[in-house]
C-alpha cells in the first residue's frame, strides 16, 4: 500500500471514529430516590457523601415535621403499582412495618448489616435497623430543680406540673404515636388510653414535632416535655439549660426506637438502591450519625461524643416491634381527639 493510500485509510478511521461517538448515545445518568423521615440536617451530609463516592445521582424526598414519617407512607402506599422511590430510610420502625404488611417494600438482605444485632433486622429481610434514639423527658433546669425531675412519663400526671407546663408533639404521627403505641404493648389498652386520656384533660401543649418541644423547653416556655434524644442532643449541644431524663429505669424502661432502612418494591433503580442501602447500613455511617447527633444510642460499638453520652446500660421497653405495629390503629383512635396549638418561640 502507497503512503497515500495509507494515510486514505488512517483519514478514514479518525472520520469513522468520530462519527461512531457522535451517534453513540450518552451514558444515562444513574440516580436513586430516597424517600426520608430523618431530619435533613442529618440525612443530607450523608447522602451527598455517598453521591460523591459513588457519582450515582440522589433524589432525596424529605417530610414535613407535623406529619412526621406518616406522610411518607401513605405516599409509599398511593405509588405502590407504580413507585417513584426506591429507597425508604425512615427514622422508626412501626411504619415500615405496615409498608412490609402492605407489599410496599421488597426483599433484600444487605451484606452490611452482617454485624447488626438480630433484634433489630427484620428475620425475613425487608428491612436493617440503623441507629437508635430514646423517648426522653427534657428538663430546663432553670425552672426546675434537681431533686424534682421527673423520673418516670407517669410523674407528668402528678398536681406539681400544671398541663400547661408540659409539651408533647401530636400523638398521631412520627415517633410520638410509636410511643404511643408501644404503652399499649406494654400496659396493656386500658391503662394506656386512661394515661394519655388524662395527659389531655390536664391540658398538656400539643405541638407540632418534636424539634418544637425541644425548643419552648430551651427557652422556658415549657418546664418540661417528651421528645427524642436527637433533638434533645441539639439543645445540650448549644448549651440551653436543660437536662436529658431516661424515664423508667427503675420500671418498664425507656422506649428505644431504631431506625430502618428498606429497599422499595418495584424499584426503579434497584442496583443502585441496593448500593445506597449497602452503604446506609454500614458501621462508618452508624458513626457519622452518632457524630452528628441524630442517633445516641448505636446498634453497634461506636465511640459516642463525649457531650452527650448515654447512661450505661439503658433499660430498653420490653415490647415486641411488631406488638407495637398491630397496636397503631388501635392506640391512634385513642388520641385521635388531642389538638395541636400553634406556638410562637
Amino acid at each position: 500500500m502507497t503512503w497515500c493510500a495509507k494515510r486514505a485509510v488512517a483519514i478514514l478511521l479518525v472520520l469513522l471514529a468520530v462519527l461512531v461517538a457522535a451517534c453513540s448515545p450518552k451514558p444515562k445518568t444513574r440516580r436513586v430516590v430516597v424517600y426520608t423521615s430523618v431530619d435533613q440536617i442529618y440525612a443530607e451530609p450523608v447522602l451527598k457523601e455517598f453521591q460523591a463516592r459513588t457519582g450515582i445521582q440522589v433524589l432525596p424526598v424529605f417530610d414535613v415535621e407535623a406529619s412526621k414519617t406518616t406522610g411518607l407512607v401513605n405516599r409509599l402506599i398511593a405509588e405502590k403499582a407504580r413507585p417513584q422511590a426506591d429507597v425508604f430510610w425512615n427514622n422508626e420502625f412501626a411504619q415500615t412495618l405496615i409498608l412490609k404488611e402492605r407489599g410496599v417494600i421488597a426483599l433484600y438482605r444487605s451484606p452490611s448489616a452482617a454485624d447488626i444485632p438480630a433484634q433489630y433486622l427484620d428475620p425475613e429481610g425487608y428491612w436493617a435497623g440503623l441507629g437508635g434514639r430514646a423517648r426522653v423527658i427534657l428538663v430546663n433546669t432553670e425552672l426546675v430543680p434537681p431533686g424534682s425531675y421527673p423520673q418516670s412519663i407517669f410523674d407528668l400526671l402528678k398536681p406539681d406540673w400544671p398541663g400547661r407546663q408540659i409539651g408533647m408533639a401530636y400523638p398521631l404521627f412520627g415517633t410520638t404515636a410509636t410511643q404511643v403505641a408501644a404503652l399499649y404493648a406494654a400496659l396493656g389498652p386500658e391503662q394506656a388510653r386512661a394515661f394519655y386520656q388524662k395527659l389531655r384533660d390536664r391540658g398538656v401543649r400539643v405541638v407540632d414535632g418534636n424539634s418544637v418541644v425541644r425548643n419552648l423547653v430551651a427557652a422556658g416556655q415549657l418546664s418540661l416535655g417528651l421528645t427524642d434524644t436527637d433533638d434533645a442532643y441539639g439543645a445540650v449541644k448549644k448549651g440551653d439549660p436543660v437536662k436529658v431524663i431516661y424515664p423508667d429505669q427503675e420500671g418498664m424502661g425507656t422506649l428505644v426506637i431504631p431506625g430502618t432502612v428498606a429497599l422499595v418494591a418495584g424499584a426503579p433503580h434497584p442496583e443502585e438502591a441496593k448500593a445506597l442501602i449497602d452503604y446506609l447500613l454500614s458501621r462508618e455511617v452508624e458513626q457519622k450519625l452518632v457524630a452528628s447527633g441524630f442517633s445516641q444510642i448505636p446498634l453497634r460499638p461506636v465511640e459516642a461524643d463525649p457531650g452527650f453520652q448515654v447512661p450505661a446500660g439503658v433499660k430498653g421497653m420490653q415490647v415486641g416491634l411488631s406488638e407495637v405495629m398491630r397496636q397503631m390503629p388501635r392506640a391512634g383512635g385513642a388520641v385521635g381527639d388531642f389538638r395541636p396549638v400553634t406556638v410562637k418561640i
